[in-house]
């Protein structure tokens, strides 16, 4: 596994122009390469600022052939605002128009699952059937990172560190919602390229946990979180204070 890649940006306007512009390019390089893209999208203030900076750059992309998946999502009803998938959408999906059969979206809690077990099974059903019965090709996997180093839904020393599941349940989150559905290790390590995206000053010591060498997934789930062909750390400059 190469090293990972650190690129540090000013301030948090500026990093979310760069992994935008730098995403779009990576998509259109997979396109050029595949005939179609795939994506993993994050959450998160970040994450929605790099969707609405894509939108804003993404012209030399054919969006019909982009495959949107997501890395985890918030047990609530479709129209919560705390819904990853409904920030996506008003930041991108419906601004460049993605074809709704390319949009993968985790399964809201009113989506006529009784248990959020049963949708992560039915999402990991759906990545089987793009994937020929294996994880489908992900170009890009963004993340965020939470400041006790959380990565998607995986949270430290949590059960879903070791569940070899493609996606799982998770319950009795430390931060609010509690319950959410998550992508499992076995998809992120999957990945081509996994990129993580952090901004602010209160990520800085996870950001250097991470990137000390010195953790493992089940302390630190991002140290844990690495692209098959690359992994980027994307920052700004409070993000990368302690590095």
């Amino acid at each position: 596994m190469s090293a990972p890649e650190v690129v540090v940006r000013p301030d948090a306007d500026d990093l979310a122009a760069t992994v935008a512009r730098e995403l779009v390019a990576r998509l259109a390089a997979a396109q050029a390469e595949h005939g179609t893209a795939s994506v993993v999208l994050t959450g998160g203030g970040i994450g929605t600022a790099v969707l609405r900076a894509v939108a804003a750059v993404s012209g030399e992309l054919d969006w019909t052939q982009v495959d949107v998946w997501w890395g985890d999502e918030r047990w609530v009803p479709a129209a919560d605002d705390d819904r990853n998938e409904k920030g996506a959408r008003e930041a991108l999906l419906d601004v460049v128009g993605v074809p709704a059969e390319r949009v993968h979206a985790i399964p809201a809690a009113d989506a006529g699952f009784a248990e959020p077990e049963d949708a992560a099974a039915a999402y990991a059903q759906e990545l089987a059937a793009a994937g020929d019965g294996a994880v489908p090709r992900i170009d890009v996997l963004l993340l965020g990172v939470g400041p006790e180093g959380h990565v998607a839904s995986i949270f430290p020393d949590s059960p879903a560190v070791a569940d070899e599941r493609t996606v799982v349940a998770v319950r009795d989150c430390p931060k609010p919602p509690p319950t959410r559905v998550s992508l499992g290790f076995p998809v992120i390590t999957a990945a081509e390229e996994v990129w993580l995206l952090v901004s602010g000053e209160g990520k800085a010591e996870a950001v250097a946990r991470a990137l000390s060498g010195r953790e493992t997934p089940a302390s630190l789930p991002a140290a844990g979180a690495v692209g098959r062909r690359a992994t980027r750390w994307m920052l700004d400059q409070d993000a990368a204070a302690q590095l």
